[in-house]
């Protein structure tokens, strides 16, 4: 009846990784997006940036035409 014999400071270095793992797995569910969704996402924003640019109803300051 001998007992598995274990290195004490692989053991901990190997418990330090699994919890190292373990965090940024949560961390990539609670913060990762994908680089699909960030695409898609800054797409939006250009299209918005677009799309209200074209609807202003008076130029952008600094252009000709604008002073007195």
């Amino acid at each position: 009846m001998s007992a598995d014999l274990i290195n004490l400071n692989r053991a901990r270095k190997e418990k330090a990784k699994r919890d190292r793992l373990a965090e940024a797995e949560a961390n990539r569910v609670k913060f990762g997006r994908t680089k699909a969704e960030k695409l898609k996402e800054k797409a939006e924003a250009e299209r918005a940036t677009r799309t209200l640019d074209a609807h202003r109803r008076e130029e952008p300051q600094g252009s000709e035409g604008s002073e007195g």
